[in-house]
């Protein structure tokens, strides 16, 4: 099943999954947050990804966040569904069902329990499958710190020729192998980059946009080195990308999930606990995190 792919250009966060003190969903406060978001100029949202703590949320529980994100953003916003599973059957059922929730493309990441097998072979035919059966545009997700799978560009390239494969969305940080892709996948095939320390380099390598962590904290900021970025005025870029790389490193790599979430009470939204393997930040990291946003002028 094939539909006309939109364009991704721009800024999608990856937002956050709002969780009580009891590891339930807190509508309300994912309502109060989604209305932040909605007067901060972004393109759109990812719903499930990695920073929504897809991997500890229910099946129904996954669905009915793309339903409510769908309900409480403006229809011209683009929601895309984190929809990947380790199982190809699985990958699609969720998939539809994300369509038929309100979800206008899907983001669907590398299966990777059996880590050792997820070869060329096998990720050509898991994510041809699931493009086959998509009633949406399917992005993929590659995200080698979580998943211990760097998919080749040889790969990407080659499920670029798919009609109903858009683009990826590419959190490993190298922005040579995102320019090598833009280089050689198919006219039309858009890259995301996967955060926004590598922002301004993706997009002057081609990349059409981001799905960056630090969209949820400092959206206008990020949009903004976008639009510099996009226009060719580096300069301007730079002088935002700079500072933002160590806040984005302390909410990415350094502290996680659990930093964004401390970094959003801080700054007014709601971020709340992370749900449970994950545990919040203990007081020193906080001091140290409350010292990062500080010194990057967030806070």
């Amino acid at each position: 099943m094939t539909k006309s792919s939109p364009g991704f250009a721009g800024i999608y966060p990856p937002i956050p999954t709002a969780f009580d003190a009891n590891g339930k969903i807190d509508y309300k406060a994912q309502a109060e947050n989604l209305a932040r978001w909605e007067a901060a100029p972004l393109e759109g949202y990812v719903v499930g990804g990695s920073n929504g703590e897809y991997i500890s949320l229910e099946r129904a529980e996954r669905v009915e966040l793309v339903r409510f994100t769908r309900a409480n953003s403006a229809a011209g916003k683009q929601i895309i569904a984190g929809s990947g599973m380790h199982s190809t059957k699985a990958t699609i059922e969720l998939t539809i069902a994300m369509a038929e929730a309100g979800a206008d493309a899907a983001l669907v990441v590398t299966p990777s329990y059996y880590k050792s097998k997820m070869d060329h072979r096998t990720l050509i035919a898991y994510y041809t499958a699931v493009a086959d059966e998509s009633p949406m545009p399917v992005l993929l997700y590659n995200v080698p710190a979580n998943t211990g799978i760097d998919m080749p560009v040889e790969t990407i390239v080659e499920l670029s020729a798919h009609s109903n494969i858009a683009g990826v969305k590419d959190s490993s940080g190298n922005v040579g192998k995102m320019g090598e892709v833009c280089h050689r996948a198919r006219s039309g095939f858009q890259v995301l980059a996967g955060s926004a320390s590598s922002l301004l380099g993706a997009i002057a390598m081609g990349a059409v946009g981001a799905v960056p962590a630090l969209g949820n904290i400092a959206p206008e900021q990020v949009h903004r080195l976008w639009s510099f970025a996009r226009e060719g005025d580096y300069e301007s870029a730079r002088a935002i990308q700079l500072p933002l790389i160590a806040v984005n490193q302390a909410v990415t790599a350094r502290f996680g999930v659990p930093g964004l979430k401390a970094a959003m009470d801080m700054l007014g939204l709601y971020g709340g606990p992370p749900r449970p393997p994950l545990l919040p930040l203990e007081p020193v990291e906080i001091e140290r995190l409350r010292t990062v946003l500080t010194q990057a002028g967030l806070l």
